[in-house]
């Protein structure tokens, strides 16, 4: 799942929940923002655009069957009460990768850590609110 959790640290906080372990991510800014399956840009709105990859399937490899599929791919989070963040956007799950966009107001310093237990993961992504 995908939420937005309160940082009173001075930036906004993403925060994607796995099943098991962390997998491998990556989480850049990108000029344009592109689906990992067709090539093709996608809209997003924002000054800067961050490209969010999770080394993991939002499917179950063996059935093909989804094990996230959200509400509204174009507003994943609703992006009421962010400082920082203009869109939360759904790209797909391909070929054992998932990948969102993240749009926010500026090209602005971030960090990304994982938090485990035995038997979940979280991937948060932090975006500060000033330079």
């Amino acid at each position: 799942t995908v939420d937005k959790k309160g940082n009173p640290r001075g930036a906004d906080r993403l925060v994607i929940d796995l099943k098991g372990r962390s997998p491998g991510f990556t989480v850049r800014y990108v000029k344009t923002f592109t689906s990992q399956a067709s090539g093709r840009p996608i809209a997003l709105r924002g000054g800067a655009k961050l490209a969010v990859t999770v080394d993991a399937p939002a499917y179950d490899p063996a059935t093909g069957t989804p094990t996230y599929t959200p509400r509204n791919p174009v507003e994943v989070v609703d992006g009421t009460g962010y400082r920082t963040f203009r869109q939360v956007r759904w790209d797909s799950s391909f070929e054992g990768y998932t990948s969102m966009g993240l749009g926010v107001r500026a090209r602005l310093p971030f960090r990304v850590f994982t938090i485990q237990d035995r038997t979940t993961s979280r991937l948060v992504i932090d975006v500060a609110h000033h330079w």
